[in-house]
């Protein structure tokens, strides 16, 4: 059994990374005990971020740069709170013909985040 999921990313500038994912994603930033390493963490979703200034960036990964599929209780609220943080939307919010009320961002190191509510009953 599955309990939980959490991701694990490189990002180039970890400090640049974490104010993106408080200030516009929302979520809280935490210590780990070590300095190349930091949690971002809303709801029941972790993401361990580490500095690797020197990995491919992540706009370069072209369709691999997709990590995640989130799924939220409300699209709607959650689209309008991140858009007017600044996110940059990639996909705009559609309900989608598989079940999906669905968005896309892309994060400021080029990571993209797909996040999904489910609206088939």
């Amino acid at each position: 059994m599955i309990t939980h999921n959490m991701y694990v990313i490189a990002v180039q500038d970890l400090s640049a990374a974490a104010s993106y994912y408080r200030d516009v994603l929302g979520f809280s930033i935490r210590e780990i005990g070590d300095d190349g390493w930091r949690m971002f963490e809303r709801d029941g979703c972790r993401i361990m971020a580490g500095h690797c200034p020197d990995s491919i960036p992540a706009t370069e990964l072209g369709d691999h740069s997709y990590f995640a599929y989130l799924i939220v209780d409300n699209a709607d609220t959650y689209f309008a709170e991140i858009s007017d943080n600044g996110a940059e939307i990639i996909k705009g919010l559609k309900s989608e013909p598989w079940g999906m009320r669905e968005f896309g961002v892309r994060t400021n190191d080029g990571h993209r985040i797909m996040f999904g509510q489910d609206i088939e009953n």
